[in-house]
């Protein structure tokens, strides 16, 4: 081979694990992109829960209260 060839070979060996790092590198952002959606909605509808829960438990014993007086 003379100096002036590329080593086909070597590209490769170079290129091939190269883009299957950044796409591994994508593809674990993107899930945590979407784990940090998915815990930031759970969050909110356990607020919401809690929120119903509190509203109810807060009628129950409030209108007991009620019926006494």
């Amino acid at each position: 081979m003379s100096s002036g060839t590329v080593d086909h070979f070597s590209v490769i060996g170079f290129i091939l694990p190269l883009i299957l790092w950044l796409a591994s590198l994508v593809l674990g952002i993107y899930i945590i992109v979407l784990v940090i959606k998915l815990a930031r909605r759970g969050i909110t509808a356990l607020d919401l829960y809690i929120f119903a829960k509190n509203r109810e438990i807060r009628e129950r014993y409030e209108s007991t209260g009620r019926e006494e007086l």
